[in-house]
């Protein structure tokens, strides 16, 4: 079973959401939270396997709780998954770099955010190559989130590895990075793997904010 704690301080949602899990068979619920402080207690209690994080709550936003979950060596094994609405665009990428494995609308259809629970689980960003390039287009690379001194962060990375940093960037799945590459999937992990290691990159979706950060993908790139 995939534990899975709701912060939201919508009671509505949060009621909606439990119904979700309740009736998904292999999803359980592992508490419920209405701000940043509660989920933070709570998942350090109760040790979700996914945490569902709404952006905004009173007291403790779900960016703040997320940075201090993902920074957490006890909870590394946590995961968490952004609740968010059209209007929070701009946060998302703000949430991702705290460690937030990837978002869902709230207006997704059930079934949708039971399959992001399970993708979040098994260690996928879950991050369309279309919904990346829209975010990173409008914020990143306009804002103050890009990097002034591009490529520092990669010194430690080999030429192939910077070239599958640019794929992962571009929301290239491992299978695919592989197929362009002409290289197994086992070694495109591999690879990912490695990456991740040298940039202290909690999962792949901090390795997208790396590689539009650093000039490896630009906006509007494919």
């Amino acid at each position: 079973m995939i534990s899975v704690l709701i912060a939201d301080d919508q009671a509505l949602i949060r009621s909606a959401i439990a119904d979700l899990i309740t009736h998904s068979g292999d999803l359980a619920i592992a508490g419920e939270a209405a701000d940043g402080h509660q989920a933070i207690a709570l998942a350090r209690e109760r040790r979700p396997d996914v945490v569902l994080m709404d952006i905004r709550m009173p007291g403790m936003d779900g960016i703040a709780a997320t940075r201090e979950i993902c920074a957490d060596p006890e909870l590394s094994a946590v995961r968490v998954l952004v609740l968010t609405t059209f209007e929070e665009d701009e946060y998302i990428v703000a949430a991702l770099r705290a460690g937030a494995s990837g978002f869902i609308g709230k207006g997704a259809e059930r079934e949708e955010i039971a399959a992001a629970i399970r993708a979040v689980h098994r260690g996928d960003a879950l991050l369309s190559p279309t919904a990346t390039r829209t975010l990173i287009d409008r914020y990143v690379h306009s804002s103050q989130l890009h990097t002034s001194e591009p490529l520092r962060a990669l010194h430690d990375l080999t030429e192939r590895e910077s070239e599958v940093l640019a794929l992962v960037g571009s929301g290239r799945s491992n299978g695919e990075i592989a197929e362009l590459l002409v290289i197994s999937p086992h070694t495109a992990k591999t690879h990912v793997n490695r990456i991740m290691t040298k940039l202290n990159a909690h999962d792949r979706a901090q390795l997208v904010i790396a590689a539009y950060e650093n000039g490896l993908v630009h906006p509007g790139g494919q």
